[in-house]
């Protein structure tokens, strides 16, 4: 999946998350920003590159702003955004967990 457009999904809210998503030639960039990152780091890291891994994501800019979500937010917040940031129609939903 080419990430072709800038794309937004979720919220500021308490227990979600913000992603953005966009861009970035060919080199594949992940922030992460998270109240919790020193107890959860590590699980949203591997949350989002899984996620990133399934959809065929190589390249881009996710910008994540986490307020506490659970991984299955973090999973469909970045999924939202990179299908909407995506110039392809054609969507696997088999990969889609």
């Amino acid at each position: 999946m080419k990430i072709t457009r800038e794309a937004l999904a979720g919220t500021a809210e308490s227990s979600d998350l913000m992603v953005k998503v966009a861009p970035n030639g060919s080199a594949l960039e992940v922030e992460i920003h998270s109240e919790v990152y020193k107890q959860f780091g590590d699980q949203i890291r591997q949350v989002v590159h899984e996620t990133l891994h399934a959809m065929g994501v190589d390249a881009g800019l996710i910008i994540i702003d986490d307020k506490g979500a659970l991984d299955c937010v973090i999973r469909a917040r970045l999924q939202s955004a990179l299908l909407r940031a995506a110039e392809e129609q054609a969507i696997n939903w088999e990969v889609l967990k």
